[in-house]
């Protein structure tokens, strides 16, 4: 396989505009995700790179080889605004939960005021 060519921005992912700014973007499968804009092309590179560590790339992909760590990685570029399917799937499932649960505390206290005398036979039994 030849050998990856950087795009004129001299990083992988990064995409200069004429306007002097930066855009950056991976692809995971067949999907394209933009990671956004940026005002140089060395913070789009490390936002290309905080993705790349999310997704489990190669080392080898990445614009810079001093970081060794994701953690190291998302402390030198914020998290991108880019926000993968899984992301997406987790971020649903959290939002149910916290509705149930919302609506658990709804029902729970609309019972105890309508049978008082419930909360007090339980408050018994636990002392």
């Amino acid at each position: 396989m030849p050998p990856r060519r950087h795009s004129a921005s001299g990083y992988f992912g990064v995409r200069a505009w004429p306007s002097g700014r930066f855009d950056a973007e991976i692809r995971s499968g067949d999907e394209r995700i933009r990671l956004g804009t940026f005002d140089t092309a060395h913070e789009a590179a490390r936002a290309y790179d905080v993705v790349a560590w999310r997704l489990g790339r190669s080392r080898r992909t990445m614009n810079f080889h001093d970081v060794w760590t994701r953690e190291q990685a998302e402390q030198l570029a914020p998290p991108s605004p880019a926000i993968t399917r899984e992301q997406q799937r987790r971020r649903r499932e959290l939002e149910q939960r916290l509705l149930i649960a919302e609506r658990d505390e709804r029902l729970h206290l609309e019972w105890a005021r309508q049978f008082p005398e419930d909360i007090a036979a339980m408050e018994a039994f636990y002392n």
